[in-house]
């Protein structure tokens, strides 16, 4: 894997972006963090130390974009506001954030000459069409102001490309989880949740009736994405599905949950959330087949990961490393 020079991450002190953070200090990159901590943590780069600048700001802020993107190889964009309820609640300030926000990051890498930008999208961007897997050339039916603000950032990248020759590779994320990913927001991973209830013994709320499927990724797994995308030449211009092509009914995911935890807990139903999509799986095909990206976390792996983490705080996978 190639050794960048020096790296730009906004959204570094999430949940995703400390895990990036964490394989750029190890392959020797110089790296900055740019986070408001709205969500974020500082706790999150207590591994990396003072390896990393951690600064605190907006990515509306251009005169600290344009002063955090010079010089830099790479720049991983995963600042925003990712809850789909919250954009349905203050769709104004998601927008602020995740459209404006997005097209200040572009504009200060174009005008000091980042080499490659690579940015989280989502799998919202398909909406609840009933054809299974998704495939990046499917036509985009976004159901939320969220989903709407991650398609336009694509086209956004795709436009700066095409206008300013900025490399870009945008990543539609299909449900990330894993150690990190907390469960105090209501707007938080369901697995998260889950793992966070039966830990503690509660039951866990179901929105619908548990028969929804969702593709679920390790974060693990996400971040040698990110790296693939950054530093394989192919992939300039693409956008790519990061999901394992493999799907996992809510009830199903509970009760994996309970087993691997040893607990007995009946979930709560609750009506669905607006916004939220039934079905949603992955075909990976064309980020294999570019990039020789293949998941190598199982859901059964990651699962136990992440329990381990709520635990003890510092759960692994037995041989995995950031890579």
């Amino acid at each position: 894997m190639k050794v960048f020079s020096r790296v730009l991450v906004t959204g570094g002190a999430g949940f995703i972006g400390s895990h990036l953070v964490e394989a750029l200090v190890a392959s020797g990159a110089e790296v900055t963090v740019l986070d408001n901590l709205s969500t974020g943590h500082r706790r999150n780069l207590d591994s990396v130390g003072k390896s990393v600048t951690l600064v605190e700001g907006d990515i509306r802020d251009r005169a600290l974009l344009d002063q955090l993107t010079r010089s830099c190889d790479v720049v991983f964009h995963h600042a925003a506001i990712v809850s789909v309820t919250q954009s349905v609640s203050d769709p104004a300030l998601s927008c602020d954030v995740n459209d404006l926000g997005t097209v200040r990051v572009l504009d200060a890498c174009r005008k000091n000459g980042v080499g490659r930008v690579v940015m989280a999208s989502s799998s919202a961007v398909y909406g609840d069409g009933p054809i299974l897997p998704k495939t990046e050339t499917m036509p985009a039916c976004p159901l939320s102001p969220y989903a709407v603000q991650k398609l336009s950032g694509e086209h956004y990248a795709a436009v700066f490309g095409r206008l300013y020759g900025l490399e870009t590779v945008c990543l539609r994320y299909f449900n990330v989880y894993g150690p990190r990913q907390t469960p105090s927001s209501p707007y938080s991973g369901v697995i998260s949740l889950f793992v966070s209830n039966a830990v503690s013994g509660r039951p866990p709320t179901i929105y619908g009736d548990g028969s929804q499927t969702r593709d679920f990724v390790h974060v693990g797994d996400v971040v040698r994405a990110n790296l693939l995308a950054a530093t394989q030449k192919a992939a300039a211009g693409r956008v790519f599905n990061v999901g394992t092509g493999v799907s996992t009914r809510i009830r199903d995911l509970w009760d994996t949950i309970q087993e691997l935890s040893l607990t007995k807990t009946a979930p709560v139903f609750a009506p669905p959330r607006a916004g939220d999509i039934q079905d949603s799986c992955s075909d990976i095909s064309a980020i294999t087949q570019c990039l020789d990206f293949t998941p190598k976390v199982t859901i059964h792996q990651g699962l136990s990961d992440t329990l381990a983490w709520y635990h003890h705080g510092n759960g692994k996978i037995p041989g995995y490393r950031a890579q």
